[in-house]
């Protein structure tokens, strides 16, 4: 699939032959083994899911006691395809976030020196309990939102790792040039990470990628990370300055990151429980020996945001990756929106410790930076059922 994405209208006029019914039966896909590798197959579920969203905000009149009108509904759109000039204002945006003040009272996070930091300190709080794809979902948008406060009027970014499943170091991505957001960390001799996987006890060892240092060039080569490696301290809670590390790995992308990953994902899956476990590869579901496309994308980024998950919003990297989980999510839902409005599981990872099952009225909560919301309004990012959302993805 070619790095340039159709505009919305041609989006809409080749999907309108794929349009799915609202209350439609879970779909089923015959596409060619080469479709799936080569991304075609992927565009094409990309396109049913944009002209579904663009039927169901039609019909259901979401905008008449919301402020997601069809003339306000923001679209995001895959990195490369913004303008050198957006993406720089982008890296503008974020690093305004960089030098504003933390919004957090004196004392309660003292680690969070700047508004930045605050996002890094509530995902290192609120681990345990939410790597559901909802949580992510709103602590994405209030990431767009104080970006825009920071004068950022563009689209919002997502990265399709399926164009640099083969080697993230070649991505435009990764360059480090000024329309990048930085290069690869610079090369330190180290071991590949060890994940213990906890269900089947299984201990899987990754190659280690081809940094592993301090980011060489480009935006954030001068970033200061305030957050601390939780494991590696006695006070969780004070600053750690460093600079942001990464170790772009390509070991992992080009096994577990690919168009074809992606597409299987979402073709082979239609109930959440089955979704969200091989999304996450979760090994009460999947192989132990494979990964899911969550965390695989945060373990071919490695550095700050692979190998310490409590830290990985440390890497503005992760917001790009994380938008891109939410299209994935998002275009789930929009192929059969009828039967993908629930959650699934309990409220910790894997179920351990042993907790309650989550329920529709939880709370997301990421006070100081935005208002707790409840699941079941974060449904739809089209405004329907008291969504605060009004963006869709294209390509």
């Amino acid at each position: 699939m070619s790095p340039s994405l159709l505009s919305a209208f041609s989006v809409l006029l080749f999907a309108t032959s794929f349009l799915l019914p609202i209350n439609a039966a879970a779909p089923s896909y015959n596409f060619t083994q080469e479709a799936i590798n080569n991304g075609d197959a992927l565009a094409q579920l990309a396109a049913k899911a944009l002209a579904n969203s663009k039927e169901l905000h039609q019909r259901s009149g979401a905008f008449a006691n919301s402020t997601c009108t069809p003339d306000k509904v923001r679209v995001r759109r895959e990195w490369r395809t913004l303008p050198a000039e957006q993406r720089r204002a982008f890296v503008a945006a974020i690093e305004c976030m960089q030098s504003s003040p933390s919004l957090y009272e004196p004392g309660v996070m003292p680690a969070a020196k700047t508004l930045y930091d605050d996002f890094v300190a509530i995902h290192l709080k609120q681990t345990p309990v939410i790597h559901r794809t909802l949580w992510h979902r709103l602590y994405t948008d209030v990431f767009e939102q104080k970006v825009r406060e920071c004068g950022y009027t563009g689209t919002f970014p997502f990265w399709e790792w399926g164009y640099d499943a083969e080697d993230p170091t070649l991505s435009p991505l990764f360059d480090g040039s000024d329309t990048s957001i930085g290069s690869n960390g610079a090369f330190v001799p180290h071991e590949g990470l060890e994940i213990h996987q906890a269900y089947t006890n299984v201990t899987l060892k990754l190659e280690p990628g081809s940094g592993g240092g301090c980011v060489m060039s480009g935006p954030f080569s001068k970033m200061t990370v305030n957050l601390p490696v939780v494991q590696n301290t006695d006070t969780p809670l004070a600053a750690d300055p460093r600079c942001l590390q990464r170790d772009l790995n390509k070991h992992v992308s080009s096994r577990h990151t690919t168009f074809r990953n992606t597409t299987l994902l979402l073709t082979e899956h239609n109930t959440l429980e089955s979704f969200w476990g091989f999304l996450n590869g979760d090994d009460r579901y999947i192989n132990p020996f494979e990964l899911g496309v969550h965390a695989a994308g945060h373990w071919q980024l490695g550095g700050d945001s692979g190998n310490n998950f409590f830290i990985s919003p440390a890497d503005p990297a992760f917001f790009l990756h994380h938008s891109q989980i939410d299209r994935v999510y998002w275009i789930w839902q929009m192929l059969d929106w009828e039967n993908r409005q629930d959650i699934f599981g309990t409220v910790t990872m894997q179920n351990i410790p042993p907790s309650r099952n989550g329920t529709l009225d939880d709370l997301v909560d990421l006070r100081p930076l935005a208002e707790p919301r409840k699941l079941r309004d974060l449904m739809s990012t089209i405004g329907i059922g008291g969504s605060p959302f009004c963006y869709v993805y294209e390509g």
